[in-house]
């Protein structure tokens, strides 16, 4: 039997929200408009712009209340940064008009933009693969952490982000004790998001959920694949874990036994 995808991502969130124990963990989404747009730039201050249905982070975008402290007779613009370019409008309705230029009829969702920890001045966010095990269980089984290339808002590795250890990036951050506690919190939730999406859907075999730590070491889910990539788990110094996912794919039909 084939393994359940799901590609709308705002099919994902209405599921997720409706578990008390992952909804504190959501950050507010919304499908674009400019009406939703001037709503939540004007209460967060910063928003994410993404496809429904993409991957690697392509179409991805941000804007954000913008006061430049060189040119305070400039008043109140708009940033609107993708890929590695930036441009400034005056106008909500301008703004708006250059992010329907690039989305066109699609439907595209907004998300509060999070102001995530940084390693080296660049944004990080965490990868943790979650699959079924043989028992018929969930299991968060891989963490990774993905830094984002200079000058960019992606952290995903086709867009040029680096791969590196929960452990390098939460360093400068948390104490011990602190990393412990987040840790632990991560894998429970990777749990408890693949087994309210399995509801819906019972072929669901493997996620990857994206997550981002704010200032105040809170947790929030950016979005969910459940086409995750396997590689990147290669990369951990901890050859047992990569063994471990592994095996449950090959178990559930992802990957084919060595011969």
């Amino acid at each position: 039997m084939a393994i359940q995808r799901i590609a709308s991502k705002w099919e994902k969130t209405v599921i997720l929200r409706q578990n008390e124990l992952v909804r504190p963990y959501i950050p507010d989404t919304r499908k674009y408009s400019i009406e939703q747009l001037g709503e939540m730039l004007n209460t967060y201050g910063v928003v994410f712009i993404k496809p429904d249905c993409g991957t690697y982070g392509i179409g991805v975008m941000s804007a954000e209340l913008w006061h430049d402290e060189l040119d305070a007779a400039a008043g109140q613009q708009y940033k609107l940064r993708h890929g590695i370019q930036t441009e400034l409008f005056p106008t909500i309705e301008e703004l708006h008009a250059s992010i329907s230029s690039y989305i066109g009829k699609r439907l595209f969702l907004i998300q509060t933009g999070i102001r995530t920890l940084t390693f080296r001045r660049s944004k990080f966010d965490i990868r943790a693969l979650v699959q079924k095990t043989p028992h018929k269980t969930w299991e968060t089984t891989g963490f990774i952490g993905r830094l984002a290339a200079p000058q960019k808002i992606i952290t995903n590795y086709r867009g040029g982000g680096t791969i590196m250890t929960i452990e390098s990036l939460f360093a400068p951050h948390l104490t011990p004790r602190q990393f412990t506690g987040i840790y632990k919190e991560m894998k429970v939730l990777g749990v408890r998001v693949a087994a309210q999406l399995a509801r819906r859907f019972p072929n669901l075999k493997e996620i990857g959920l994206d997550l981002a730590i704010d200032e105040q070491h809170r947790i929030w889910i950016l979005e969910v694949n459940t086409l995750p990539a396997l590689f990147p788990f290669k990369h951990l110094a901890n050859k047992e874990i990569y063994k471990k996912i592994r095996r449950y794919a090959v178990h559930y039909g992802r990957l084919k036994p060595k011969k």
